[in-house]
């Protein structure tokens, strides 16, 4: 099916996307979530492997410096990548602390696998301020670090926490002095969600005249604004080449942008990497996650979510039944859905409540094989009027059963 039934004012996005990848940090900066559990080593393995299912570039496996327990989940997990053969890569976050580093590379030495290091350290005015830091003793901290690691043969992304309240000239100067010290990788951080789009892109902008062609660029946000997916697409348009994300957007206060709708909007814009995927494991990726950290995905969740794709509205289901009566499943997947349902595994479902209309009726009468005469039809939409909800799939069928009773007698 062509999509010339729609125009598509998103498409000056697709090229300027084209080159980001995805980081996930669930098992990171996702459990830091206070209401959040850390799940066991058996389900951090499948959420590893559904990620390298879904294509993304690189999962945060943890702080292998916060004790022997986070060191022995970062090593299984690396084990896993190596004896499984997957394709996802592995990072680490350290302070830029040499104890924090060190196991990191004691585990790439005895995994035989290779770790990134995101060393991090604060750097906003603020944040000086508050820990009584100075920007040389930052600096000092920042280079000591990163080449300490980069001695141990670890890649290093240097990492400025609050970087978005953070001065230019503070910036350019750790920016500069970390790359000397060996960093190939800045990461720009919107810690507390402060940013606009316009201010992460400005910022992205602002870090690769700094940094140069060479440099990586990452974009870590949270949510604090409600703007964290639209800041990252921002950031991925102005040149960062990593966007981090956490499954369900979980995270710190009210959480992190989401993995998984990083994952949808990239797809949906056609990016060379995630646009051909099969994205079918997202749903379970998503669900397990949620699950195995403790948190519960509202009904209105993107994709994932229970109404996602329900429908009890009269208009809207009447344009989806007649699509789907074309037997055209592409038209009626995308005629009142932004995001193909199929794409993901789901599929549209309409269903009968006070805000519907007699074609919702009749299709759920014929998807129960069920003879849809006017008078039962009719007859179960004047219940469904009455309601004040949408109606469960077991209150249809009793509602038919007793109409159809009451027809024949």
């Amino acid at each position: 099916m062509s999509t010339d039934l729609f125009h598509d004012w998103n498409g000056s996005d697709k090229s300027a996307l084209s080159q980001t990848l995805v980081l996930d940090e669930t098992l990171r900066d996702g459990i830091q979530s206070p209401s959040a559990i850390d799940p066991p080593i058996g389900k951090k393995i499948e959420l590893l492997h559904l990620l390298d299912e879904l294509g993304v570039y690189q999962l945060d496996v943890g702080l292998p410096g916060a004790g022997p327990h986070q060191r022995a989940a970062v090593k299984r997990l690396a084990e896993e990548i190596r004896d499984a053969k997957l394709s996802i890569r592995a990072n680490v976050a350290c302070r830029t602390v040499i104890a924090d580093i060190v196991p990191a590379a004691e585990v790439q030495q005895e995994t035989g696998v290779p770790l990134e290091v995101y060393a991090f350290i604060g750097s906003s005015p603020i944040r000086q301020f508050a820990e009584e830091w100075d920007l040389a003793f930052i600096e000092k901290q920042s280079v000591d670090a990163i080449r300490f690691a980069v001695a141990q043969g670890l890649a290093v992304t240097y990492v400025t926490e609050d970087t978005t309240r953070s001065k230019p000239d503070d910036l350019r100067r750790l920016f500069k002095s970390a790359i000397e010290a060996g960093a190939r990788r800045l990461c720009l951080c919107d810690t507390v969600g402060h940013a606009t789009p316009e201010g992460a892109a400005a910022l992205v902008r602002f870090a690769r005249e700094v940094a140069g062609p060479d440099i990586g660029l990452d974009w870590h946000g949270h949510n604090d604004r409600g703007l964290s997916l639209a800041n990252a697409l921002a950031a991925g348009a102005a040149g960062a080449t990593r966007l981090h994300g956490c499954a369900g957007g979980i995270g710190e206060r009210v959480g992190n942008t989401a993995t998984d709708q990083l994952l949808v909007n990239l797809k949906l814009l056609g990016h060379p990497v995630y646009g051909p995927r099969d994205m079918h494991s997202l749903v379970r990726f998503t669900e397990l996650a949620a699950e195995c950290t403790g948190h519960v995905l509202p009904a209105n969740y993107p994709v994932v979510g229970r109404d996602a794709f329900r429908t009890a509205t009269g208009v809207h289901a009447a344009a989806i039944i007649k699509a789907q009566r074309k037997g055209d499943k592409w038209l009626a997947d995308r005629i009142y859905s932004g995001v193909p349902a199929g794409e993901f595994g789901k599929e549209q479902q309409i269903e009968v409540g006070p805000m519907s209309g007699l074609s919702n009726v009749k299709h759920w009468l014929a998807r129960h094989e069920i003879p849809a005469d006017e008078p039962l039809a009719k007859g179960v939409l004047a219940r469904a009027k009455a309601a004040t909800r949408t109606l469960t799939e077991s209150e249809v069928a009793s509602i038919v059963r007793e109409l159809r009773q009451e027809i024949r007698s």
